[in-house]
């Protein structure tokens, strides 16, 4: 169930292992997806694609809602 927030898969290669600072021009953005699950779903097969890469990395990341009440 969504709760208004957009989800986001986000990442690329990092410079060192401590994953602190993308490399120049390899950040990716994923997205919107409505529900987790989809966010989820695109991560898999995301990461996946990359696992051989270990400087390599992709976290889902939620875009509150910003609706006015």
């Amino acid at each position: 169930m969504s709760n208004g927030s957009n989800f986001w898969v986000i990442g690329g290669e990092f410079g060192s292992m401590n994953f602190h600072k993308l490399v120049e021009g390899s950040a990716q953005v994923q997205g919107p997806f409505k529900t987790r699950k989809e966010a989820e779903e695109a991560w898999k097969v995301v990461s996946e694609e990359n696992r051989h890469r270990a400087g390599v990395r992709f976290s889902i990341v939620e875009e509150p809602n910003r609706a006015t009440a």
